[in-house]
């Protein structure tokens, strides 16, 4: 893992001269945010053919997974014929592409409605359970790996690398279902249905049916969140600019909470961004477990009634959002550490 850079102003305060500013890669941040945003794109697009052309292959195709194995070969080729898969496949996705630029990801075959709508819908209540478990996992992840850290090989670092590694290697759904036994079976201290409701505000309306969707998207993170932070800390602490300020008599608290843990933090928020395909991975699971309306529920249900452009519409917003999220992050460490600007080519 890459050291974080001291920052100056610890730096400064612990009466070390600040090292020489890193001289930026040739070409400048905005060629450097040029390139990534159109490297994003060719990502998206290869992407979407990848998935248009999967989908395609399916057995059956979509006709037969909503007619039914019984569905005549007339029944087929009529709803092939109304929605316009009996043209070339190449054709359709161009059509697709071209619509979806505009925003319109088509209709869906069972929802009576439109996909943009459909997913519109449901979006932001999966970003809302997303959000809500990194933020509980940022609350417990850094303060845990920072203490790890500080007190490495001690009975407490290894009890707490080893409850990290058991989260980390515990399914999504088994880990629900047990929270789901303990805390609302057996304890009955919370419900064992995710809220419902068509907006936000009703999701929020209900705030003990959210604990346990949220505890449950949020183990994993801070398994590998806390990891991430243990390591940074413990790179820190090995730096110059601690021991000089520990020899100076800055109090050890002090230099960890000031310097230390911003230092450290670096490496921590670039994953927040690199790790939001496995956040929409964990949503799908937990929102089908707990019964909640988000897009991971929608995209469930349209696997399993085969409705392909639901489908397709929820794989491209995924896609979106996962690679937005790694340009962010790649955005973010080359602002807070110039030199990896030159490596991002």
């Amino acid at each position: 893992m890459t050291t974080a850079i001291p920052a100056q102003s610890g730096a400064v305060e612990a009466g070390v001269a600040a090292p020489p500013p890193v001289r930026a890669a040739r070409g400048g941040f905005g060629r450097f945010l040029i390139r990534r945003v159109l490297q994003s794109l060719v990502v998206i697009l290869v992407v979407s053919v990848i998935v248009f052309a999967l989908l395609h292959a399916l057995p059956g195709g979509p006709a037969r997974g909503v007619l039914g194995q019984q569905a005549s070969p007339e029944q087929i080729a009529a709803f092939e014929a109304a929605n316009g898969l009996d043209q070339p496949v190449v054709l359709q996705y161009l059509s697709f592409l071209g619509r979806s630029l505009t925003g319109d990801l088509g209709d869906s075959y069972l929802l009576n409605q439109s996909v943009s709508d459909a997913i519109a819908l449901r979006l932001p209540k999966t970003l809302l359970l997303t959000g809500l478990s990194l933020v509980v996992a940022v609350l417990i992840a850094v303060p845990a790996g920072v203490y790890q850290a500080v007190r490495r090989n001690r009975a407490v670092d290894y009890w707490l690398s080893t409850l990290a590694i058991v989260a980390y290697s515990t399914p999504t759904f088994f880990l629900g279902m047990l929270l789901i036994l303990l805390l609302s079976q057996t304890a009955g201290l919370f419900p064992a249905a995710a809220p419902q409701g068509t907006g936000i505000a009703e999701v929020l309306a209900q705030p003990a049916a959210l604990v346990l969707p949220v505890l449950t998207g949020a183990v994993p993170i801070v398994a590998t969140f806390s990891r991430y932070m243990r390591s940074a800390t413990l790179d820190n602490l090995g730096e110059d600019y601690v021991r000089t300020a520990r020899a100076k008599g800055t109090a050890y608290r002090r230099v960890v909470l000031r310097h230390v843990l911003r230092n450290s933090l670096t490496p921590v928020v670039a994953m927040l961004g690199y790790y939001l395909p496995v956040m929409f991975g964990g949503a799908l699971v937990v929102e089908q477990l707990f019964n909640y309306p988000g897009m991971g529920l929608l995209f469930w249900s349209a696997a399993q009634s085969s409705d392909f452009p639901v489908l397709l519409g929820c794989v491209l917003v995924i896609s979106v959002a996962t690679v937005v999220g790694s340009l962010v992050a790649d955005l973010v460490q080359a602002l807070l550490d110039p030199r990896t600007r030159g490596g991002l080519r």
